[in-house]
């Protein structure tokens, strides 16, 4: 909790996602009002569907599990890359993941998605940066070292992205993931020379 109230930005976006989602529970307008969704964005031009989307949730468990993500990892990449600079690379994430959504399913009009899953996996990432020989647990059970993780969730991201009749927007992953690599080291150049000393230094 300390690190949670040290970390201002991540708390807010702790908080406007939760508010956010709970209003769509109870309010389906609103819900459909904000989404992802392909056919308004099209045809109407309705292209802050590409942000809204990225703090709304379709169930309590779907909130939850991004909400956990953000409170493990938000902190740590809050407090390397400073508020505004978290900031910066959380929302190119979560609008990267949208686009990525967007161009992968443009031609599907009533393809919709919902979530901070995008914004996520980019902070995730570069989480991965900061941190390549950290120990995560991929799908909480199996240890490995962040940069594995970080390799192994783009390449699932990316496979399963491809699939048919999928129900989790792999895509919007895979967007994030990469836009949050790009702005972290945009957003931090020195990150990609630590990155190299810790693997020279691991290997060396």
């Amino acid at each position: 909790m300390d690190s949670l109230l040290a970390s201002p930005v991540t708390l807010g976006l702790l908080v406007l996602n939760v508010i956010a989602s709970l209003i769509a529970f109870r309010n389906e307008a609103f819900m459909q009002q904000n989404i992802l969704w392909v056919g308004p964005m099209r045809e109407r031009g309705e292209w802050y569907r590409g942000l809204s989307s990225g703090f709304l949730h379709v169930n309590g468990p779907h909130l939850l599990l991004n909400m956990y993500g953000l409170w493990l990892f938000g902190p740590i990449c809050e407090y390397v890359l400073g508020g505004v600079g978290f900031a910066i690379v959380y929302l190119a994430s979560l609008i990267g993941g949208s686009v990525w959504a967007y161009i992968h399913n443009q031609n599907s009009p009533d393809y919709r998605a919902a979530g901070a899953s995008g914004a996520l996996s980019g902070i995730v990432l570069a989480f991965c940066l900061f941190e390549p020989f950290a120990v995560l647990l991929a799908f909480f059970v199996i240890p490995m070292w962040g940069i594995v993780f970080g390799i192994l969730y783009v390449a699932i991201s990316y496979a399963f992205s491809m699939r048919e009749n999928r129900i989790i927007g792999h895509e919007a992953h895979l967007g994030g993931a990469v836009a949050g690599v790009i702005a972290t080291l945009l957003v931090r150049p020195e990150t990609f020379s630590e990155f190299v000393a810790q693997a020279a230094a691991r290997f060396g």
